[in-house]
C-alpha cells in the first residue's frame, strides 16, 4: 500500500513525540508500505516570525503571507523542520529524502483565492510532476515534502509560495497514486458541535461541519483536503487521527 502521511509542525516540536512518530513510520515501512510524508511547520513559522517582529494574520486557518513571511516559510519548512525530520527518520532506519516543490520540479503553486481577502503569497498546488517521487519510492526511499514551491511561471527573484500542508495532501496523493491518506493532528480527532470526537464521517457530514462553522481553524483545511482526497480517489482510505 502506498500511504501519504501529512504531519504538522505540532507533532515535531517535542523530541520524544518526533521519535515515536518516526518509529511508527519505520514499522509501516517494514510491513511493506510505501510512504510519502508531507510536512508542515506552522508553530515553528510562528515562533520565528515573532522573533523577527513580523506581523501575523490568519484567515480560515491560513497564514496571510507577505514577502518577508514567505522567506521565513521557506527557511522553516524547507530548512529547519524538513532537515530535522529527515535526520530523525534516518536515525530510525528510514531512507528519508527531503524535498520542496522546486526539487525535480515536483510541484508548483498557484495563488490561492479567497473572496474579499488578500492572502499574499499563499498558494495551492498547480501542477505535479511525480517522476522524482516515484524514482525515490522505487529505490526504497521515503520522500519528505515541505509544502513550499515556486509559482508556475514565476519570474526570477519571486518568493516561494506558502502552500498549506493540509491543502497540499489531497492533490499530491492523487498525483502520486496513493492508496491511503493519513492526516495526523494534535487534537483527538474531528469534533462535532458538542466537542465530541466523531469516529467516522462521510462526505456529506464533512460538508455539514464546514457549512455550520463547526470545523474551524486548523481543522478546516484538514476536512477540505480530506474531501478533496476522497473525491480524487474514491477507493482510497482517508483518515484524520491524533499523532
Amino acid at each position: 500500500m502506498r500511504i501519504l502521511v501529512k504531519i504538522g509542525g505540532a507533532q515535531l516540536e517535542r523530541p520524544d513525540a518526533q521519535r515515536e512518530l518516526c518509529r511508527g513510520l519505520a514499522r509501516a515501512r517494514r510491513e511493506g508500505h510505501e510512504l510519502i510524508v508531507v510536512q508542515g511547520g506552522g508553530n515553528q513559522i510562528r515562533s520565528l516570525c515573532r522573533s523577527l517582529g513580523l506581523p501575523e494574520a490568519y484567515h480560515d486557518g491560513l497564514r496571510i503571507t507577505d514577502a518577508a513571511t514567505a522567506e521565513v516559510v521557506l527557511m522553516v519548512l524547507g530548512g529547519l523542520v524538513n532537515r530535522t525530520l529527515v535526520a530523525a527518520m534516518q536515525r530510525c532506519g528510514l531512507g528519508a529524502v527531503g524535498l520542496s516543490g522546486a526539487d525535480g520540479g515536483t510541484f508548483t503553486a498557484a495563488p490561492l483565492q479567497r473572496p474579499g481577502v488578500e492572502l499574499g503569497f499563499v498558494g495551492e498546488i498547480a501542477a505535479v510532476d511525480p517522476r522524482l517521487v516515484r524514482t525515490l519510492l522505487a529505490s526504497g526511499h521515503v520522500p519528505v515534502l515541505a509544502t513550499t514551491a515556486p509559482r508556475a511561471g514565476a519570474a526570477d527573484g519571486e518568493p516561494f509560495w506558502n502552500v498549506n500542508a493540509d491543502h497540499a495532501a489531497g492533490p499530491l496523493a492523487r498525483a502520486f497514486g496513493c492508496d491511503a491518506v493519513l492526516f495526523l493532528t494534535d487534537v483527538p480527532g474531528v469534533l462535532d458541535d458538542q466537542r465530541r470526537t466523531l469516529p467516522e464521517l462521510d462526505a456529506a457530514g464533512c460538508r455539514q461541519l464546514i457549512a455550520a462553522g463547526t470545523a474551524r481553524g486548523g481543522m478546516l483545511p484538514k476536512l477540505e483536503s480530506a474531501l478533496a482526497a476522497a473525491a480524487a480517489n474514491p477507493r482510497a482510505l482517508v483518515k484524520i487521527a491524533p499523532a
